[in-house]
């Protein structure tokens, strides 16, 4: 332990991590850079923070606070000792509604301080994109502003008072007249009066540089509002006092269309009179579906507020009146403005890829301008975008001026970065030509603060050193930000990672092969970090079980980031460190759709466990729950199944069996069935296939099979009904394909297929626990057997959502080689989907209940439940099921040391609303995992939709 690492133990009641992990997780924020912190420190209060700060100029080791790490220029990350406040110093210390303000801790994230004041009416003004998981003190640091800056300012407008640190470790209240400065600050700012007067360009969003014309006497002298936006140079906050608006009771949602984003630009000065709440902006490049838009290729998101619903469509169609636009929309239903204002949000994270997928990065991500000249700005940055072969998207803050936009740097190489350097440094030119901020709201950090002098002069910025050097003379806070700045090009956080494709089992086709670059895709915009799920929402469940950044997607991609850069994480494959984040996570895959970059943890924590355990001795719950399709095959053929039943139902062969299968004790063995699916379809009396309908091949999976053949034979009574002919996968192979069409309808008689000894299997127990070399044997052998199939028109209807998510998305992946991966994958429909295209016309029975339950994880993400939620429509179902995940999930819940966590997940959602379910209610559940949870967990019977609708085909016949 290190002479540092033993003071900060003994100084602090928070926990100190100088530990691998806890110091890889803290290398970058939601920027380019990446800088190597020597610990984290997590402080209780106050003297926690005063108390790092001592020992730490003891040893002249330079300090950062960090707050939700989402900051875009980079100055969340640090050498020496990061703060991080989101564990401890993360509450509301009181709300007042008769004054209309908060006293609020730093690491207190802003949508806990909105879902505190909504109640009385009130809201804090400010609401960055990244409102669910960024912090008041990043916000402070930053001066953050958000979409409603039009109206309600930014983060400075809405801070009274700050405690503060300060680098001497001083204790001061800061307010205005001079409240709280440090001694020396005054003299500086009344010695530069002028300067302060003229020096400052005027425009609602200029947050570069020091804000020290708060200081001016006819601005009140307001030391609170001048420490806003300093990025933690000057001093750490400790406790805040913010002011809250009165939030409007209805609001209403304009969207306008226009030709393209100039003419929104130019448009967006003039939506000002009419004192709107927002004006956003963005272009067609980010939107991934312009479903829900209005015609047009650019739009505006003009949102009103009133005091009845009818107000605030009034105001929002006099907007829509008095724009020339070429299309449009009104929206006051909660609902659909929260959709569409979801598009504005992921722009963040969608941004950061081009529309042919290539990469795209922050950098130049918020300039400002007077909003007057936003579109001649616009104009000229997209020229110098395309002199410089380079392109972006923006978006952002019309009404304000202010443009959000990603460009496609090449950080890689050095050719790449020496562009990236001259460009920036023209931009900064333009920017200022055209009256404007460098940052317009997510600070200088590294990526601007060198440029500074091009914005304010070189004497303005030696004053912005001076006062830096009142409150800070030791330079401990946060160096190298805004003041004597780090090159723009220096520290960026690609320059370690490996130059040539690490050798890996999967394609990875949506990044050329590259692991590096799948590993590349989070940004760091923490979407994963939400505290809870909104809607149908999965990401990221481990993390809102546990609150630790290593169980969210973003903290086990920067671990796989640091495990390829070898630098802190220097066993590569074999890192424990990184195992040990990756063992919480589900692989529900709810990241590969919710996260806006479309991070795929599962696959990477699949990859991971390949290589981790290649030649070394596996888990046993890899074997035992792995392996789960031998196990169940063999018991099939043995017919052991009741034998089996009664043993597991014994206290101490259970007992034996889960200790030696890795299994939680909490868990009870599931029971497997007496007759398999395979053979109750086997001996069923049925039509020849030859006759009727499109044929379909019902896919036979290991949980149907072999532990809920009823919702296998519900599905086939159901498909049946719709006019479908239903036959099974087969199980000989073939030595050459049959011929095309339906002429292999005879060759599929299913009586003889059965006869066969091998069976299709989708590998998802295999690809969850790593072991990616079976996997792929297991999925040769299947296209083996598929081969006759393939050449038809026959669809595969998979009824467990995990197994059709691996055939659609995992199958192709891992077999990027054999052309027959695709050719399956594009023919797998969930039951849902196969009853809409092969059976248009066909009625569902009307069961007319009520339903609850969880839509699947995987399903969620992967496959869609669109064509689900028409079904049970149509059959009379009502009722929304419930996000998140299950935390079974497949094996993890099995798996020992995993039971905690497990039910934490289910009680975040799906638990409680079974339990509020009323009298007559269906608990739909169409995965086996889900069932699983629910009957061990709440003593609930889950069903598949098919048994349902069988139920009703039945009782209608």
């Amino acid at each position: 332990m290190s002479e540092l690492e033993a003071e900060l133990r003994k100084a602090v009641r928070g926990e100190v991590g100088f530990d691998v992990t806890s110091r890889a997780l803290t290398t970058m924020d939601a920027s380019n850079y990446r800088r190597v912190p020597l610990g984290v420190v997590a402080p209780h209060d106050a003297d926690d923070v005063a108390a790092v700060l001592e020992v730490c100029r003891d040893h002249m080791v330079p300090v950062v606070a960090r707050g939700g790490g989402t900051s875009i220029a980079g100055q969340a990350t640090g050498t020496g000792i990061v703060l991080d406040f989101t564990r401890h110093m993360n509450g509301l210390v009181s709300l007042d509604p008769d004054t209309r303000t908060a006293v609020v801790q730093p690491g207190l994230v802003l949508d806990r301080l909105q879902e505190a004041a909504a109640p009385h009416g009130l809201r804090f003004g400010p609401d960055p994109s990244t409102h669910s998981r960024c912090t008041l003190g990043g916000m402070i640091g930053n001066n953050s502003c958000g979409s409603h800056s039009v109206a309600w300012g930014t983060t400075a407008d809405s801070v009274r008072e700050l405690d503060v640190v300060s680098g001497r470790g001083e204790r001061l209240r800061l307010g205005q007249e001079w409240a709280g400065a440090p001694q020396g600050l005054r003299e500086v700012v009344d010695g530069e009066l002028a300067r302060l007067r003229t020096g400052f360009p005027e425009l609602p969003r200029r947050i570069s540089g020091y804000a020290l014309d708060a200081l001016l006497p006819e601005n009140g002298a307001d030391v609170a509002r001048s420490f806003c936006g300093s990025e933690g140079t000057l001093g750490i906050v400790t406790e805040a006092v913010v002011r809250l608006v009165e939030a409007p009771r209805a609001r209403a949602l304009a969207v306008l269309g226009y030709g393209d984003e100039g003419a929104a630009a130019e448009a967006a000065a003039g939506l000002l009179p009419f004192g709107p709440l927002t004006v956003e902006g963005m272009a067609a490049d980010l939107v991934p579906s312009t479903e829900l838009l209005p015609r047009g290729g650019a739009w505006l998101f003009v949102e009103t507020g009133g005091e009845t619903e009818a107000e605030a469509r009034a105001r929002a169609e006099a907007i829509v009146r008095a724009a020339d636009v070429v299309g449009s929309t009104v929206v006051t239903d909660p609902g659909g403005q929260r959709a569409l204002w979801r598009i504005r949000e992921d722009a963040s994270g969608t941004a950061t890829r081009m529309p042919d997928g290539s990469e795209a990065w922050p950098g130049w991500e918020d300039c400002a301008v007077p909003p007057q000249r936003l579109g001649a700005y616009l104009r000229d940055f997209r020229a110098l975008l395309t002199a410089h072969g380079l392109r972006g998207t923006p978006y952002g803050h019309f009404g304000d001026g202010c443009i959000h936009v990603r460009i496609d740097f090449d950080l890689l190489s050095g050719p790449g970065v020496a562009a990236f350097r001259r460009f920036s440094e023209e931009l900064a030119e333009v920017v200022v030509a055209h009256g404007g901020s460098l940052s317009g709201e997510h600070g200088d950090g590294q990526a601007r603060a060198e440029l500074l002098p091009k914005m304010y002069g070189h004497d303005m910025v030696r004053l912005f050193e001076r006062a830096k050097g009142v409150w800070d003379p030791d330079d401990l806070l946060n160096p190298g930000m805004l003041v004597r700045p780090a090159p723009l090009d220096a520290n960026l956080r690609f320059s370690v990672l490996p130059r040539e494709p690490v050798d890996v089992a999967f394609g990875y086709p949506a990044d050329g092969g590259d692991f590096s670059a799948a590993v590349r895709r989070c940004v760091g915009v923490a979407k994963c970090r939400t505290t809870s799920a909104a809607g149908p929402a999965v990401m990221c469940p481990s993390f809102r079980a546990t609150g630790e950044e290593e169980h969210s997607t973003r903290g086990r991609a920067r671990l796989l980031h640091e495990m390829l850069a070898g630098e802190l994480v220097t066993d590569g494959w074999r890192s424990t460190e990184v195992r040990d984040a990756l063992d919480l996570c589900l692989a529900c895959k709810g990241c590969r759709s919710d996260c806006p970059v479309e991070v795929d943890m599962a696959t990477y924590k699949a990859e991971f466990l390949h290589h981790h355990y290649e030649g070394r001795r596996r888990p046993a719950a890899h074997h035992s729950m792995g392996r789960l399709p031998q196990w169940l095959r063999l018991v099939a053929r043995t017919r052991t199944a009741r034998l089996v039943n009664a043993l597991a139902a014994a206290p101490p062969f259970a007992w034996a069996a889960k200790r030696l299968g890795g299994i939680a004790p909490e868990r009870d063995i599931p029971r497997l069935a007496a007759r398999t699916f395979s053979r109750w379809w086997e001996r069923r009396e049925k039509a020849p296939v030859g006759t009727g309908g499109d044929l379909v091949l019902l896919w036979p999976d290991t949980f149907t099979e072999h532990l809920s053949p009823s919702v296998g034979q519900a599905a086939v009574r159901v498909l049946e009904a719709a006019g479908l002919r239903v036959a099974l996968p087969p199980t000989v192979r073939w030595r050459t394909p049959s011929g095309g069409g339906e002429g292999v309808t005879v060759a599929m008689d299913p009586v003889s297929l059965l006869r066969g000894r091998e069976r299709v299997c989708c590998g998802l127990t295999y690809v969850s626990t790593g072991q990616l070399d079976r996997a792929r044997a297991v999925l040769r052998r299947t296209l083996d057997l598929m081969e006759p199939v393939l050449g038809t028109a026959a669809p595969v209807v998979v009824l467990e959502p995990s197994c059709a998510a691996a055939l659609r998305s995992d199958l192709p992946e891992l077999l990027h080689d054999d052309p027959r991966a695709r050719r399956l994958a594009d023919r797998v429909l969930t039951f849902a989907e196969a009853l809409e295209r092969h059976a248009p016309d066909w009625t569902p029975p009307h069961v007319e209940r009520p339903v609850v339950g969880q839509t699947h994880c995987h399903q969620h993400a992967v496959l869609g439940d669109a064509p689900d939620r028409r079904l049970r429509e149509a059959a009379g179902l009502a009722g929304e099921l419930s996000g998140g995940c299950c935390g079974l999930a497949g094996n993890f819940g099995f798996e020992k040391g995993h039971y905690e966590v497990s039910v934490a997940c289910a009680e975040e959602q799906v638990l409680p609303a079974v339990r509020g379910a009323g009298e007559g209610a269906v608990v739909l559940a169409d995965g086996f995992s889900c069932r699983t949870q629910l009957e061990q967990l709440a003593g609930v019977r889950g069903r598949h939709l098919a048994e349902v609708l069988a139920e009703g085909v039945e009782a209608s016949g």
